[in-house]
């Protein structure tokens, strides 16, 4: 595959979502082909699977299945439309991927992170992004950001009490110290350019 595989990660209200708009333009001026998607999500079956897993009447789900329901997204959303892309020579930004996985299900929900990352990688076929941003915000500010949006789509994640994202945040930080070659971390709680502008200086040294 020609393309370069990039994901965004981060908890929630970390601005991933909004910088990786911001990135997908300015990489198009540049003249780069750009794909933009998310997790879970991206394509119909994958997004059937989200609005499961993201329904807050189902506080009720067990973890593994939460963690399975996940798995199968991504399945499904990297066979369809992320590894197409990289073949065409694309850059894909995913907004989220196995990193989310790892550390919401594996650390915050207990499962365990090496039992979530071979569940993953025998969904994903070992394909991993070249780069990871992880978008360093302490999950209080997050949040903080998450009740001040009202058009923010509110899921069941948002519903956990601040101890699971503390777990959330600490989990990103474990992955960070695990896998140095690929996660980067930017300082999300800066103004908006500057964040926009120290992730694409990552990003563009992997160009």
């Amino acid at each position: 595959m020609s393309g370069v595989f990039i994901s965004f990660e981060g908890g929630e209200g970390s601005g991933k979502t909004t910088i990786a708009s911001m990135i997908k333009e300015a990489l198009t001026k540049e003249g780069y082909h750009v794909a933009l998607t998310r997790e879970p999500g991206g394509v119909e079956i994958a997004e059937k699977i989200r609005d499961i897993i993201h329904d807050v009447k189902y506080t009720n789900m067990d973890r593994k299945t939460e963690a399975l329901l996940y798995a199968a997204s991504r399945r499904q959303h990297l066979v369809e439309k992320v590894i197409p892309a990289l073949e065409k020579g694309y850059i894909v930004i995913c907004d989220r991927y196995v990193d989310s996985s790892m550390v919401y299900q594996g650390i915050a929900r207990g499962i365990g992170i090496d039992e979530v990352y071979q569940m993953n990688l025998f969904a994903t076929e070992n394909i991993l992004p070249k780069r990871t941003i992880f978008f360093d915000i302490l999950p209080e500010d997050g949040l903080q950001r998450v009740y001040a949006n009202k058009d923010r789509e509110v899921n069941r994640l948002d519903l956990e009490n601040i101890d699971f994202h503390r777990k959330v945040y600490q989990g990103y930080l474990t992955l960070c110290d695990k896998f140095p070659e690929r996660i980067v971390k930017i300082d999300a709680s800066q103004d908006v350019n500057q964040v926009f502008n120290q992730v694409l200086s990552r990003i563009q040294e992997i160009l």
